[in-house]
């Protein structure tokens, strides 16, 4: 029988099976490798899943396909990260759209307490790399991870500047890991590797064709508690990061520009259409991350820093408070949206519970209809 890792590797090989049924199949079976036990009978019974998916799935050769993409990122001294493992990002493991799968090379911790991606136009100007080091300079004291995507431009200024303040940093690319794009980036990703890494949702081998960029848009955009959009035209991929973090519930913040400028489009008509914050200095980052408060150990979407056992609740909290509770404390500031879907907690319920614990002190609303934990 296949090992887990292969069985894993296999699911995300087998055609018309992406990352959502990928994890409706492991809910149903209970494991990958127990998607390959399973009779095709039963496979049909998988919401999603019909007779040709469910053949596809147990057709001939896909486990040994997935034993040499195995041996090839074994070769690379990478980890295959599957979502329920426990070192897979947390920021993603929630998210609808989350990829089932990762590839990731280097030393990073790709669940670090604070984060901030940044990102914008690959033919920067110098104000927007002055910018771009002004708030890596600006956040290294508070030891937080720059994401960013290793192209031309904002993105490998941040992760230069990251380096040069001994930050470490995540280049989140849209090829397999043996393909570095641009290659003229090869020196800064091997470099980024010793304190941070390159991730990637794309196999070995898997070269950066068109489509693959807005997904990498979306996995910079959940690893990150902020995204700060540098530089941008008025339409790219920069506005594509932008959008999904909004989406994420992530705070978005733009650098203003001059109106005649061809890459302060983007940015300005963000702040125009409400989609982000106006970014003056990088205290607007700080202050909006609550990373000023050190009594909270945590960024908006990030992990609590503290490891100490929460106190016991009181014996009148019911079932279902207990539980909203309980998911506070793990993420701190949580949309009420984010809220319902992991404690399935219908959303009319969901408000009138919310309403009682916030009567009774137990936590707190925020801007933007999300909640924080206060008994703790």
């Amino acid at each position: 029988m296949p090992t887990d890792t292969q069985a894993q590797l296999a699911l995300t090989l087998v055609p018309g099976v992406g990352s959502i049924l990928i994890r409706q199949l492991v809910s149903y079976c209970g494991s990958a490798t127990e998607v390959f036990r399973s009779p095709l009978a039963r496979l049909m019974k998988v919401p999603g899943i019909g007779e040709v998916t469910a053949r596809a799935i147990l057709k001939a050769g896909t486990l040994e396909e997935a034993e040499q993409l195995m041996k090839r990122v074994e070769k690379l001294g990478a980890t295959v990260l599957f979502y329920t493992d426990k070192d897979y990002p947390v920021r993603l493991k929630n998210l609808y759209d989350a990829p089932a799968l990762l590839y990731f090379q280097g030393s990073g911790n790709l669940n670090a307490p604070r984060t901030i991606g940044l990102v914008g136009t690959r033919q920067a100007t110098e104000y927007g790399r002055r910018i771009t080091s002004e708030i890596i300079e600006a956040v290294a004291p508070y030891g937080a991870y720059i994401i960013s995507g290793l192209a031309y431009g904002i993105d490998i200024a941040a992760h230069r500047a990251s380096l040069a303040n001994n930050l470490p940093t995540i280049g989140v690319m849209a090829s397999g890991l043996d393909i570095i794009y641009p290659n003229v980036h090869q020196k800064t990703a091997q470099d980024m590797q010793m304190l941070g890494g390159l991730l990637t949702e794309s196999q070995p081998g898997t070269k950066p064709d068109a489509h693959l960029f807005p997904a990498r848009n979306r996995i910079i955009a959940g690893l990150s508690d902020a995204i700060v959009v540098v530089e941008a035209a008025a339409k790219g991929g920069a506005l594509i990061t932008a959008e999904y973090a909004n989406n994420y519930h992530r705070e978005v913040f733009a650098v203003p520009g001059q109106l005649n400028q061809t890459f302060s489009a983007g940015c300005n008509k963000l702040i125009r259409e409400n989609k982000a914050q106006i970014y003056t200095s990088p205290q607007d980052i700080i202050e909006a991350l609550n990373w000023d408060r050190p009594e909270t150990g945590s960024s908006t979407t990030g992990l609590r820093a503290t490891s100490a056992p929460a106190p016991a609740l009181p014996v009148d909290i019911t079932e279902e408070e207990s539980q909203i509770i309980a998911l506070l404390r793990q993420v701190n500031d949580l949309h009420i949206d984010d809220l319902s879907w992991k404690s399935q907690i219908p959303m009319g319920r969901l408000a009138s519970l919310l309403l009682n614990l916030e009567f009774r002190g137990f936590v707190r609303s925020l801007p933007g209809k999300k909640y924080a934990v206060i008994y703790i």
